[in-house]
């Protein structure tokens, strides 16, 4: 863990301190593992589909920039918060029940930029969805 990040919490209780926010609350998100290096957590398909019944794309990205983000400002550490500056996403399969997936790794790591790269799998191990997210690290004032 870079010098900066908090060490006195580990990844998911740091994670449960801050909050996910409403959105991902409201979608069914929760972080499983949360680290620097690797963070995951899982969404439900249900609930979060187009009229068609497929996973709404947007809500790849949510689950995308909740793990992205979050992980971001972990890494910034105290005083400084991540925003988000950059995303997109590629979508290669669609998801219509059970769960989604989501794991996050690091890209790059600086000072005042991230780059994370989050793939997201349905229950079968089958890659959905590709979301890159860039975030700006800031001094909080």
């Amino acid at each position: 863990m870079p010098e900066h990040s908090p060490v006195s919490l580990d990844g998911l209780e740091w994670a449960a301190n801050r909050g996910m926010g409403a959105l991902a609350e409201k979608m069914g998100i929760r972080f499983t593992e949360f680290s620097v290096e690797r963070c995951v957590a899982t969404m439900p398909v249900e609930g979060n589909t187009q009229p068609v019944g497929l996973l709404h794309g947007g809500a790849y990205v949510v689950l995308g920039e909740s793990l992205g983000s979050m992980a971001a400002n972990l890494h910034a550490g105290p005083d400084r918060l991540a925003v988000g500056v950059d995303i997109n996403a590629t979508h290669t399969r669609s998801a219509t029940s059970g769960i989604v997936t989501g794991v996050c790794t690091p890209v790059h790591l600086g000072r005042s930029l991230t780059v994370h790269e989050i793939a997201v799998t349905d229950e079968q191990g089958r890659r959905c969805s590709t979301v890159r997210i860039t975030n700006h690290i800031r001094r909080i004032e």
